[in-house]
């Protein structure tokens, strides 16, 4: 059971400690409280674990300082989308971009920053084309130990300096340690906080649960986490819930296929079916990320990259955000650059995914109209 608050309910106040005084008498029952400080409302929800079936819901309305109940009716507490009185927001804001299942972004750049020369010539080709969001890879997990791990620490201050250059609002970046956070925090102050960076949790990090919950635990910068390559999707979502659980709702489910032969000569199989079954089972917006599902520049026989093919598979499906490999120069890149687009391709790609997202948009509209008949 979820009690949400009347919003801005001091916690000093005389009747939050009442009712706080009346949860800590409820038998074989704790609470767990989330507090969600915005610029004009706080927001607080307590989340009751135990035997809560045996509670009155309409008395547990009548505590003080209650708006609503929420009754659990899915296993992931907090990001699920429960059945009975949960309107609670399925979008949150950061750095002047709102993310949620109403909402389509597409963050393009380079899966692994390898200079300067290819941050700058990236950047300046998504402000060109009008977008505010991009990918950069700074820390990169390999299954080899020789391979090429990024640079790190220090090629984060150049990023910020040419994304707040250029007009980049937020940075989708995976991190592999807790430490990255602070480097992160680190590197913006010293470029005056010039953009924002949605840290990344990495498919082979799904599952390292003492990661999640230093990164739940802040709740700077909101958090995408890809799927576990190898995992069931109940177990990925659950992976989820250990960010929200420690405090960290900013939260983006991410697909990006799964690992297994069956998907040749893909280099995953491509998972984006599950696109809407995220977006109905959760609150969470759903990405795709189709250059690693993909893994190759190969073109079907009607000339469409099967990237572009994978992508509209993602968006007529209700995906609400894209995090695409794009590389100026593909033959350099020290990571994945044969399944990097070009910049070349950007314009084409943007605008092949916004007229799949428009058909979508119809899609939703033609199914409102029959169901109100």
């Amino acid at each position: 059971m979820i009690l949400v608050l009347t919003p801005n309910t001091p916690a000093d106040s005389v009747e939050y400690l009442a009712l706080i005084e009346r949860l800590n008498q409820l038998p074989d029952i704790k609470h767990r409280i989330h507090r969600e400080v915005g610029t004009e409302v706080t927001l607080t929800e307590i989340y009751l674990i135990g035997n809560t079936r045996m509670l009155v819901q309409e008395t547990m309305a009548q505590l003080p300082c209650v708006e609503k109940i929420v009754r659990i009716s899915e296993p992931y507490r907090i990001l699920g989308r429960h059945q009975q009185g949960d309107d609670r927001a399925t979008s949150f804001d950061y750095n002047g971009v709102r993310f949620g299942q109403e909402s389509f972004h597409v963050f393009a750049g380079l899966c692994a920053v390898d200079s300067r020369e290819s941050v700058e010539a990236m950047m300046k080709a998504l402000q060109e084309h009008g977008q505010v969001c991009t990918r950069m890879g700074a820390y990169k997990p390999r299954t080899s130990p020789y391979a090429f791990q990024g640079h790190g620490q220090q090629c984060l201050p150049y990023i910020f300096e040419l994304a707040g250059k250029y007009g980049i609002k937020v940075i989708a970046m995976e991190i592999t340690h807790e430490s990255h956070i602070d480097e992160i925090r680190a590197a913006l102050k010293e470029t005056g906080n010039a953009t924002g960076v949605m840290l990344q949790v990495g498919t082979r990090n799904t599952q390292n649960f003492e990661l999640l919950k230093s990164i739940g635990r802040q709740q700077e910068f909101p958090v995408l986490i890809k799927r576990g390559f190898g995992i069931t999707l109940d177990e990925s979502i659950n992976a989820a819930e250990y960010l929200a659980s420690e405090g960290n709702r900013k939260v983006v489910f991410c697909l990006r296929g799964m690992k297994t032969n069956m998907g040749d000569p893909h280099r995953n199989f491509v998972d984006f079916a599950h696109v809407p079954v995220l977006k109905r089972l959760t609150r969470m917006p759903v990405c795709i990320d189709p250059s690693h599902s993909v893994g190759t520049r190969a073109a079907s026989a009607d000339g469409i990259l099967d990237i572009f093919h994978v992508v509209a598979q993602g968006i007529i499906a209700g995906a609400n955000m894209v995090l695409v490999d794009f590389h100026p120069f593909p033959e350099r890149a020290l990571v994945d650059g044969p399944q990097a687009l070009r910049l070349n391709e950007l314009k084409y790609f943007l605008d092949d995914t916004a007229l799949v997202r428009e058909t979508y948009l119809k899609r939703t509209a033609l199914a409102a109209a029959a169901s109100a008949l």
